[in-house]
Formats: structure tokens, sequence, C-alpha cells
């Protein structure tokens, strides 16, 4: 592994504000052998394997499970209380709730799930607390959602947020992904530059060929690049850095999104990260 890669993890700093993309195996900056060779490994160890099977029949988020208001924001000051997971909460959380929701897919397939309380639900985006800008929560109630997940998009169960200035709610996905499965291939060892880990899932668009990606690389290079090798079962992106040089380098860990197109249809094939050798998390980071 060259030697700035180790320094460059020692600080994190905000999310870059750009967005890279490519499209295939073969679009973006060169890939070395091994890093392709990895690629294929990932790929049939997960094709037809029993956790893949695990995959298929659980409920996977591939999108952001907090929704914002349509037309959000108004201004500077409420996208930063956003950022910054800063609100008051101006009304009462219901107190009862069903002990299980739906997850209702395109399909016509069905899955009952541990509903998440009112509570539960306001404290996963309220996690602020400074004195900066705030968002004014003046009503909750239950209703529904669409979301594209691993099994394709999909109805679910939504805590809906009123606040205040806006016409329509923060919608918050009532309900846990499934467990994920056990991965039938170990992660790699040792990050570099032709193959690092991916940092996680942003979103899956629609149309289910779009794939929006968190991908990390160093202040001295040239930014992240994601390669995408498809197989029958699965979709596994690749991580590296373009332009990494030799020698001493600021330390920190950039942030980049990276979005690839996919040749067909994500549909049910597993999301996997070459490196990791498992599926990429989708996890909420305020934009």
């Amino acid at each position: 592994m060259r030697a700035h890669i180790a320094r460059t993890v020692a600080v994190l700093i905000p999310i870059a504000l750009f967005t890279a993309g490519c499209g295939s195996e073969q679009a973006g900056g060169a890939r070395s052998p091994a890093s392709k060779d990895r690629a294929r490994e990932v790929a049939a160890a997960w094709d037809g394997s029993r956790a893949a099977e695990v995959w298929r029949a659980g409920y996977y988020p591939l999108a952001d499970v907090v929704q914002l208001p349509e037309h959000a924001f108004r201004n500077d000051e409420d996208k930063s209380a956003y950022a910054a997971e800063n609100y008051v909460l101006d009304a009462e959380l219901p107190a009862a709730s069903p002990k299980k929701g739906k997850v209702e897919w395109e399909s016509g397939s069905s899955l009952s799930l541990h509903l998440m309380d009112a509570r539960k639900a306001y404290d996963s985006v309220a996690r602020g607390g400074n004195e900066g800008p705030h968002l004014t929560v003046t009503a909750v109630k239950l209703g529904r959602t669409t979301l594209v997940t691993s099994r394709g998009p999909a109805t679910v169960p939504a805590w809906l947020f009123t606040l205040d200035g806006y016409d329509t709610p923060l919608k918050r996905v009532a309900l846990e992904p499934s467990v994920l499965p056990g991965s039938p291939i170990e992660p790699l060892e040792d990050a570099t530059d032709d193959l690092m880990e991916l940092q996680q899932l942003v979103a899956v668009d629609r149309d289910g060929r779009t794939v929006t990606v968190l991908a990390g690389h160093g202040a001295c290079d040239d930014g992240a690049d994601v390669q995408v090798r498809e197989t029958a079962g699965s979709v596994v992106l690749s991580a590296s850095i373009l332009g990494a040089t030799d020698g001493d380098c600021m330390a920190q860990l950039l942030f980049q999104k990276v979005t690839v197109k996919l040749k067909r249809e994500l549909g049910d094939r597993v999301l996997l990260d070459a490196f990791t050798g498992a599926p990429i998390a989708q996890r909420r980071i305020p934009t």
C-alpha cells in the first residue's frame, strides 16, 4: 500500500460538493488486474449463495429513509438546520402505534416487520442540539411513503413530521432494514490506491440503473473512481483513487459522491463492495 494512504485516513472533513461518474468496468481510470480479479471473486462467491437468498427475501432500503418536504429548503438556515439535525418539537408524539408495519412491493409480495415508534423515529432525525438554526415540528402522524429497496420500489409505513413553513411533511420510514446476511467471502485487510472500501450507498434511483455511492480519496490526488462488474446475480463496485502519487500529503480523507450507470436494472441483484465482499450499506448523511 502506498505510504500516503495510511496518512490520509487520519482526519475526516465534510463531503466534497461534487459528483463524478463512470459507466462500466472499462470506463474511468485504468484498473489493476488484482482489482478486477477481486471483483470476479466477490461475484462468484455471492452468485447462487445462501447469503444471496437471504438478501432477496429481506427488506433493504437503497435510498435515504428520510425524505424531505417538497421545495426544501426555503433558505440556507433551514438547510443548515437539517444538516446539523437541529429540531424543536412543538407537537405531541403519538404514544400508541401498531406493533407491525408492512412492506408492499410493486411485484405484489409483502413482508411484515416491527414498526418503529414515533419517539424513536423523531430521535433518529433530531440528533443535533446546538444553538444554531433549527426546524420546528408542528404535527406528527403515521402515514406511508415509497422508496427503492433491494427488491424494487416499495410502499412502506412512515412517520410524517409537519415542519413549520412547509406544505408537505418530512417523512421518516418507520421500519428498520432486515439483518444483513453474512458474506460468503472475507474482506481484504489493506486498502491500496487500486482498491479501497466504499464509504456508503447514497441511493439507487427509481430507474434501477443509476447508483450513487460515497467514495473516499486523499488531498493530493485526482479524486475517486468507481468501476462496475455486473453478473446475473450481483453488481460489484470497486473504488479506487485516481492520480495518486507517493510522498508527503496533508492528512485528510475527502468524500466524493460518485454515480455509476448499470447496463441493466439492478432488480434483486446484490449490490456489493469489492473491498469488503459485503453488501454496500445505506446510511443517512444529511446533505
